[in-house]
């Protein structure tokens, strides 16, 4: 796996110029990490900020009462750790591996250095972090705005898709559910009342075909 790729593929860093990323990429280095694998523990010191390669990372938090939430699903291209990594805070959640994973680390004294040097990356930096609020935002707005079939329907709409429609759901449902603030029972039968009105077609391996896109956007507010 060559950094610079990961590096290029990365959404945090779509605004930074190749320059300024291959520069980022010399910082990294790669790490492998096995099915169910805790990468970091709420309250740890936190080593840097992860790049996901390859694989699904989930960060979750545990509650007093030891229930679990999923704050994100990070595929690949995506960070986690990124803020308590820039900002030099204890990690606020837990890191788990859903599957075999690879993952580029930013350490965090080195990346704080290059930030300090290099004014511009930080602008460049800003746009990113600044995406990555509005999806929060977003997120925000469909567990407090959005019934449960809104949420299912965006997040089937946000998710990448092949030639013929068909999208892949991260992890296991109960983790997506958790994420949308459902519980599994309420995302398996919302899926199936979307497949007997035609909008979508569950098959094998949480694989869905997105049928019609137009209906899904309708249903979620958004546009398809």
């Amino acid at each position: 796996m060559d950094p610079v790729q990961i590096i290029a593929r990365c959404r945090l860093f779509e605004a930074v110029s190749e320059l300024r990323q291959k520069k980022l990429a010399t910082l990294g280095r790669l790490a492998g990490y096995a099915k169910d694998q805790i990468i970091l523990r709420q309250n740890d010191v936190v080593p840097g900020m992860y790049i996901v390669a390859s694989g699904l990372v989930r960060v979750y938090k545990i509650a007093p009462n030891g229930k679990e939430h999923t704050l994100h699903m990070a595929t690949p291209g995506q960070t986690f750790a990124e803020v308590a990594a820039i900002a030099n805070f204890a990690c606020p959640a837990y890191a788990q591996a859903v599957e075999a994973t690879h993952a580029l680390l930013l350490p965090a004294d080195a990346l704080t250095q290059l930030l300090r040097q290099d004014h511009e990356l930080c602008l460049e930096l800003l746009t990113g972090m600044g995406l990555w609020v509005r999806h929060l935002t977003n997120l925000l707005e469909d567990v407090v705005l959005r019934d449960a079939a809104a949420r299912v329907a965006r997040r089937l709409l946000d998710a990448p898709r092949d030639e013929e429609q068909i999208c892949s759901l991260p992890g296991l449902k109960k983790h997506l559910a958790s994420h949308l603030n459902l519980t599994a029972e309420t995302l398996s039968r919302t899926l199936h009342r979307f497949q007997d009105v035609g909008h979508i077609r569950i098959l094998q391996d949480q694989r869905i075909q997105i049928l019609d896109s137009q209906a899904l956007a309708t249903q979620s507010g958004v546009e398809p």
